[in-house]
């Protein structure tokens, strides 16, 4: 389950931008992107559990 969370992240890191900026509210630009910030360090953290085909052969 772990190597499928860095696509998942990134994929709620573009919803939440895409959500944050439509809605119009006060600092809820500043806000997605802080979320989807937050979203992408842990896609790149959960990056390290994607199988690498390389290191077995």
């Amino acid at each position: 389950m772990k190597r499928y969370l860095t696509a998942i992240l990134i994929g709620l890191s573009a919803i939440i931008i895409v959500i944050g900026l439509s809605v119009d509210l006060y600092w809820s630009g500043i806000a997605a992107w802080g979320l989807a910030l937050i979203c992408l360090i842990m896609a790149t953290y959960f990056s390290k559990y994607i199988p690498n085909d390389k290191k077995k052969k």
